[in-house]
């Protein structure tokens, strides 16, 4: 992994973190179409700069952040789901992150469900983070872990989980960003840990490891904060067909590339 890989990778991040399009899904196409292997810094990588990305959140709702103590809890009942799926199924999910194949088929499913949610879910009754029952964000998070298969997208998978819980888009949106924020601190610090418990950290490679991890974090948080609020904004005017239809034909393309040689073969 060199400084290219580092910033091409994080700007993909940044763009794609809060769109319903999958960040980790493009990580991992990116990744083997630049040949860089799936070693265990590469996968704290694309954990790492995700939560650059996220932090975005927190400063462009900085405010919304001191609402209540409320606030806190529906966060934390809505990472429950995540906290326990992840911990039961992080073999398998790392096993699932190497694979291209899987993106694609994810893409394709996602962008099919995509072209008509805003016709199944166009009467919503909700409009403020505040009107969000503990029961509601339970259900927000249940369908956050979905985004554990790579390509079903995070963003995509919460906010389509709490429109079905009578949210308005943009309402979802928000929320989904809210609850990315627990999800992918935890995430990152576990991850951390894991790498540090394992040995990864060698002393020869410790400086350049850092670096990376803070300029790849740091351009994903810049590239988030100017993406988040034109896709609030598009969402609000557009809905959610013109993601239904990139997803659907990204998928094709990748399912192509794979079987056609091996582009996609270097993870």
């Amino acid at each position: 992994m060199n400084i290219i890989h580092v910033i091409v990778l994080a700007v993909i991040e940044g763009l794609t973190e809060f769109l319903p399009v999958s960040s980790t899904g493009h990580l991992v196409v990116a990744s083997a179409i630049m040949g860089i292997g799936k070693d265990e810094f590469v996968k704290l990588f694309e954990i790492v700069i995700q939560l650059g990305a996220i932090l975005a959140v927190v400063v462009l709702y900085f405010k919304r952040f001191f609402r209540s103590v409320d606030f806190y809890i529906k966060l934390i009942i809505g990472v429950i789901p995540a906290v326990i799926f992840g911990l039961l199924l992080k073999k398998k999910i790392d096993i699932l992150l190497e694979s291209p194949l899987v993106v694609a088929v994810a893409f394709v499913i996602g962008g099919v469900i995509l072209l008509f949610v805003d016709e199944w879910f166009n009467k919503p009754t909700i409009d403020d983070e505040k009107e969000i029952t503990y029961l509601t964000a339970l259900k927000i998070g249940l369908f956050q872990c979905l985004a554990m298969v790579p390509g079903v997208s995070r963003s995509g998978a919460s906010i389509v989980g709490g429109m079905t819980q009578k949210l308005s888009r943009k309402a979802a949106a928000e929320f989904s960003f809210f609850l990315a924020v627990p999800t992918m601190f935890g995430a990152t610090l576990k991850d951390l840990y894991d790498f540090y418990k394992h040995g990864n950290m060698a002393a020869a490679d410790l400086h350049q490891d850092i670096k990376y991890l803070l300029i790849g974090s740091a351009i994903a948080f810049i590239v988030a904060l100017l993406a988040i609020k034109s896709f609030i904004t598009f969402l609000e005017q557009k809905g959610f067909r013109l993601f239904g239809i990139y997803r659907i034909l990204a998928g094709i393309v990748i399912i192509i590339l794979y079987y056609s040689g091996n582009v996609l073969h270097t993870v």
